[in-house]
């Protein structure tokens, strides 16, 4: 159909940091990520939304006291769809991504690898783009 452009994403994983501006020179440096948005002053970032190039991407904001976001910093997990996981693997190396484990190849046909960011949270990078619905 000419005109049509792909659905924003409706589902924004959502993590805080104790250093937002810094995890999301890391995220774009390291994984790849492109910084959309970043409304914030110099006492911190409120809101960040970065974007993954294959669709989709999160959200973030420093940690706040009394904020509804319970989350602690280094407790996000997510996995990402990306398409040269090997690339990937070395660019997030060279970041000085803590690689958790290198690049595999699973049981069920993905290629992946996993690493922590530097406030501690866990990506998991695969080929694997789900099961289709």
């Amino acid at each position: 159909m000419s005109g049509m452009t792909e659905p924003r994403p409706q589902v924004w994983p959502t993590l805080v940091a104790t250093d937002a501006r810094a995890l999301i020179r890391f995220l774009v440096d390291a994984f790849g990520f492109t910084e959309t948005v970043v409304h914030g002053d110099e006492s911190g970032v409120a809101h960040a939304e970065l974007a993954w190039p294959l669709g989709g991407g999160i959200m973030l904001g420093d940690v706040k006291d009394g904020g509804i976001w319970k989350l602690q910093p280094g407790t996000f997990g997510c996995y990402v769809v990306a398409d040269d996981i090997d690339a990937l693997h070395e660019r997030a190396a060279k970041a000085g991504a803590d690689i958790i484990k290198a690049p595999y190849d699973t049981d069920y046909g993905s290629r992946d690898f996993a690493a922590r960011d530097p406030e501690g949270n866990l990506w998991q990078f695969g080929t694997y783009r789900g099961t289709p619905a």
